[in-house]
């Protein structure tokens, strides 16, 4: 016989991830964020080493970079190296142009508040590629800020188009299955 406990959810969390209350702070957080990820995809965006003549340039050098970490040892563990030098490297300009347009997306959805919780997502994801790749910067403050937007996305566009997309989207678990 199954029996199923059910957790009360204590106030801050509660507060933090559930309320309107909460909106102003993730608005913050959510306008800092997108503003990273915009400014770092325009600047790709127009870069000829990104999306122009020489698309794939930099997506190259860098991935050389962390293929010689992986073989010192530091940074770069090997089954994300064998990922980097079979797939990425030989795909160099595809990936330049999913990165390049990908920064500048993650970073309007984020500052216009539409569908924050999925850009905040890959943005996360692009972050941690960045990490394992042996990039530090400021990729692991830009991951913990996505994780947390992820966590309070029913909040974190209410101050922005979610606001007033999410309920004409619905949610998975608000549909009824007929």
């Amino acid at each position: 016989m199954s029996r199923t406990i059910t957790v009360p959810e204590n106030p801050v969390s509660h507060f933090l991830f559930n309320s309107t209350r909460s909106a102003w702070i993730w608005l913050i957080v959510r306008l800092y964020l997108g503003w990273k990820w915009l400014e770092a995809g325009w600047h790709k965006v127009n870069s000829d080493a990104w999306v122009g003549a020489n698309a794939g340039k930099s997506v190259e050098g860098f991935v050389r970079g962390a293929l010689a970490k992986a073989e010192e040892g530091k940074d770069v563990t090997g089954w994300y190296a064998s990922f980097l030098e079979h797939v990425v490297l030989p795909n160099a300009k595809v990936f330049s142009y999913m990165v390049a347009f990908g920064e500048v997306l993650v970073g309007l959805g984020l500052i216009l508040g539409l569908l924050t919780g999925i850009a905040a997502f890959f943005g996360s994801f692009m972050n941690v590629s960045f990490l394992f790749a042996g990039t530090l910067s400021t990729n692991p403050l830009l991951f913990i800020l996505a994780t947390w937007l992820v966590l309070a996305w029913k909040v974190a566009g209410w101050y922005g188009l979610d606001r007033w997309a999410l309920p004409l989207l619905g949610t998975p678990w608000g549909r009824v299955n007929r």
